[in-house]
Parts: structure tokens; C-alpha cells; sequence
């Protein structure tokens, strides 16, 4: 029978008011149902909003202890729940259980993070020539919308709900419909942890209705969005003009392999950084650069460590290498394969469906084997789209110059990473290139849940940095000026 899941509105439990749903099915096997979901619609979202915004005012009363103290709690019930969570997590997205682990004990390590900050929400003072006190204070924005992807469901969820729920806002929190569970699950944790239930929504259902009817709604103060450049574009023309909107978008992030570098060293960075979580990471990589005199040999070694990676179901011993979350983005990235082979390009590996070749553990899965594309034209598509999979290509440079001309040659601008160990190009990359995460002899993944995040041009509006940071609550809060006078 199939289990049906319901939205949280108003305190309460429901179905989406028109009585639709949707499917979740997992991607390792199609056959394998999840549950049904509340497809929602313009009525749910009037619903949330009219709640949520009758309870925010009295949480931004809350004293700040009381607002961290809900984060700690639920810092400490997904700390127990990890396993558990993870194993979900693993079937309704696919990553392997190592990486699903990994993100589930990252949130608790979030919640406590933005606990600290629910204290740390200061004003300051400033000097002033009348007879007067001049000061500043912090207060919320009101009513957020968080609206956030598939690939790191807990992850980008939590880095977005925790600060507005720190900083004394409401919560309208609309996950992506590949995800609905883990977005159900966390919800259920900030309930147990003592969060007020009528001040977080959750809204499940496909974006092009709900994620429209909310960006739209008059009530909604902020909208703190994850996903595609094209998605975060449409919602941009949407909001008012003075709603606060956080964008981070797309990547086409580079690693860049000088002379100087070891082989070794390299390899293992770009196999981790490009087919790590099966390259569906916003900071994976999607191209490499190579000094020319590497060139050819780490094409080949390269191809060769792709070629033995173990591809399957992420809840299996050994697998490397979980299937692509959606049957939509299965297509699209064999398509951007065929791209490659029609624009003369060499497949040095991989990229091909594993769907129908005959073993059994991968028939029904979206699986695709790890490819390392190389020899492509300068003009290539795979060198300036975002493929969003692992597909990896491969282009010489002859000069630093010219390696950083190419890293910026793309509408994007989220992360880069440089293997060498020469550090007058290390400091000259890094002040020189237009992106916002810098990466040396590391993988393009992988960031500090404490520093700031985001990226340049298209990967981002520029509105107040993600995640840790002494800007971190500027997005969540607003500042008042008060003069007091004598």
C-alpha cells in the first residue's frame, strides 16, 4: 500500500487542498515507490503564509535562548538519527550511504552553528555630535521563503531554515519534489525540538505551481532560493521589489593542473571533485585545465581511475558511485555525451547508460558510468554549460594567462581549485579570477560549514554570503537606527 505523506499548515497535518499528489520513487530502482505527496497550489500557500505570519511576532519576542535552544535540541535529535536519516536519504536520492552519512551529521554541526549566532545578533553604537545616543538594532525580516534542491536536501535546507528561525523569522519551507521526505524530515525534527509548530510551513510540491504561487504571494518578506540559474532568473522577475532575495545558482567550476603539479596528487583531486556524489554537487567538477606537457598522461590516468569506479546502488558495500537522482537529468546528461561525439570530441571513458547492460542491480536505476571527455573544440558546449553529472572535460593551456582566461570563460563563477604548489600563481589566481570559492590542491567540493559561501556572476545575486561568516545574518535580519535623545 502506498504510504501517503502530507504537508504541515497551520499547526496541523493535511493534504494539499485540491487533493493532488505526486510520486517519489527511488532512483536506484524505479520499481521501488516511496510515497505520495501533497502536490500543492496557490490555496496551501495562502494558508501558510496567513499563519506564519501571525506567529513570527512572537518568536522574534523570544528571548535568544530560548530560539538557540530549539537548534540545540534539534542539533541533538539528528545526531541520534543520523543512520536512520541517512539510510532514507540514500534511497529517495541516491548518493551512497558514506555521503548520506556525511550530511546528516553536517546538520547537526548547522544547527548548533546558528544556535550561536540566535546569540550573537548584536547592534552597535555610534558616535553622534547632538546630546543624543546613537545605536543599532537587529531585527527580523518576517516571513522567509525557503525553497531548496534535491541534491544536498538536509544541507542546503537546514543553512537556510536554522538562521531565519535564529533570527526570530517564520518559516515557509517548500523542498524540491525529488526530495519530499527529507524535507518532511526535517521539519518533524524542529517540531520535536520544541519549534512552535504554526511557525514553519511546509509546502511539498512541483515547483512551476507552488515555488510560483509563494515567490508571488504579497506576504512573503524574503525568498532564500538553490537551484538553476534559469529557475532563480524567472524568480527574480517575480518577486516584489521589495522583498529581500538570496539567489545561489549554477557552476561550471574548473580545476586548473599546472606544470609543477604531482600526477597523483591531481588525479585524485579531480576524480573526488567530479564524480563525488555522482558530480550532482552545484560546486562539482565539470572541467579541467591542464598545463600541456600533463596533458596527455593525465587524460590517461584520469580515464583509467574513472574506468574503475564501482557504480550502484548507494546502500551496497564498495559502490563509489550512486545513480543520477532523476530519470529527467539521466537523459539530459547521455545527451550532453552525444554532444561531445558529435563536436569530435574524444570519450576517453564512460558515459554510457548502465541502465540495460545487463546486471541486474542496475536495471532499473538511473545509472551512467563516470566520463572523461577530452580533445574538445574550443567553442564546446561542455566547456561553458553546466551538465550537472559526471562528465568531466579535459583542455590543455600553454600559459597561466591563458589558464585563466579559460577559467572564466563561462556565464558562471561559483568555484575553482589549482593544484601546484608555486605560490606567487596561487596568490595571483586567487585575487585575479571571478569566482567566489577558491580551492588550492583540493577538490572543487567541500566547504567549511563556517565560512562564507557563494559565487560570482550567474551562481549568484550577491546578496548576503551563505552559511558562516560575520555576514551570515544579514539576509535574515534587518537593521533600525534609533537616535535617543535627552
Amino acid at each position: 500500500m502506498t504510504e501517503t505523506h502530507l504537508n504541515h499548515i497551520a499547526g496541523e497535518w493535511r493534504p494539499a487542498a485540491a487533493g493532488a499528489v505526486f510520486e517519489d520513487r527511488n532512483p536506484a530502482d524505479d520499481r521501488d515507490l516511496i510515497g505520495a505527496f501533497p502536490d500543492s497550489g496557490p490555496e496551501d500557500v495562502a494558508a501558510a503564509v496567513e499563519t506564519v505570519s501571525s506567529a513570527w511576532p512572537a518568536w522574534a519576542a523570544a528571548s535568544p535562548e530560548v530560539r538557540a535552544d530549539v537548534l540545540f535540541k534539534a542539533a541533538d535529535i539528528i545526531a541520534r538519527r543520523a543512520d536512520e536519516i541517512a539510510a532514507e536519504l540514500t534511497r529517495e536520492e541516491g548518493k551512497t550511504l558514506t555521503e548520506a552519512r556525511n550530511e546528516a551529521r553536517r546538520i547537526a554541526a548547522n544547527f548548533r552553528l546558528y544556535a550561536g549566532e540566535a546569540l550573537r545578533l548584536n547592534g552597535e553604537t555610534y558616535a553622534s555630535e547632538a546630546a543624543q545616543i546613537v545605536f543599532s538594532l537587529r531585527q527580523p525580516v518576517g516571513v522567509v521563503a525557503v525553497i531548496t534542491p534535491w541534491n544536498f536536501p538536509l544541507s542546503m535546507a537546514a543553512r537556510k531554515i536554522a538562521p531565519a528561525i535564529a533570527a526570530g523569522n517564520g518559516v515557509i519551507f517548500k523542498p524540491s519534489e525529488v526530495t519530499p521526505l527529507m524535507g518532511q524530515r526535517l521539519v518533524e525534527v524542529l517540531l520535536e525540538a520544541g519549534l512552535p509548530p504554526k511557525l514553519l510551513a511546509l509546502l511539498q510540491g512541483r515547483g512551476a505551481a507552488v515555488g510560483k504561487a509563494i515567490t508571488q504571494h504579497p506576504g512573503i518578506d524574503a525568498v532564500t532560493f538553490t537551484g538553476s540559474f534559469a529557475v532563480g532568473r524567472e524568480i527574480a522577475r517575480a518577486v516584489s521589489t521589495d522583498t529581500r532575495l538570496q539567489l545561489e545558482m549554477g557552476g561550471k567550476n574548473a580545476t586548473i593542473v599546472l606544470a609543477d603539479a604531482d600526477m597523483a596528487k591531481a588525479v585524485g583531486i579531480i576524480e573526488r571533485g567530479a564524480f563525488g556524489l555522482t558530480g550532482q554537487a552545484c560546486t562539482g567538477t565539470s572541467r579541467v585545465l591542464v598545463a600541456r606537457p600533463l596533458y596527455d598522461a593525465l587524460v590517461e590516468r584520469l580515464a583509467a581511475a574513472a574506468g574503475k569506479f564501482k557504480v550502484g546502488p548507494g546502500t551496497e558495500d564498495g559502490v563509489q558511485m550512486g545513480p543520477v537522482a532523476t530519470r529527467g537529468q539521466y537523459d539530459r546528461i547521455l545527451s550532453y555525451v552525444a554532444i561531445a561525439r558529435d563536436e569530435g570530441a574524444r570519450v576517453a571513458t564512460g558515459g554510457e547508460a548502465l541502465r540495460g547492460n545487463g546486471d541486474a542491480r542496475l536495471a532499473y536505476g538511473n545509472f551512467i558510468s563516470p566520463a572523461v571527455i577530452a580533445d574538445l573544440p574550443a567553442e564546446s558546449r561542455l566547456l561553458r554549460e553546466e551538465v550537472f553529472g559526471p562528465v568531466v572535460a579535459i583542455r590543455p593551456f600553454d600559459t597561466l594567462d591563458e589558464a585563466m582566461v579559460l577559467a572564466d570563460e563561462t556565464e558562471y563563477g561559483l568555484a575553482v581549485s589549482l593544484v601546484t604548489n608555486h605560490l606567487p600563481s596561487v596568490l595571483r589566481f586567487a585575487r585575479e579570477t571571478r569566482h567566489g570559492i577558491v580551492k588550492v590542491n583540493s577538490p572543487t567540493t567541500g566547504v567549511s560549514l563556517n565560512a562564507p559561501f557563494g559565487g560570482f556572476k550567474h551562481s549568484s545575486n550577491q546578496a548576503a554570503k551563505e552559511q558562516g561568516g560575520a555576514t551570515v545574518m544579514d539576509f535574515y535580519t534587518r537593521i533600525k537606527t534609533v537616535y535617543l535623545g535627552g
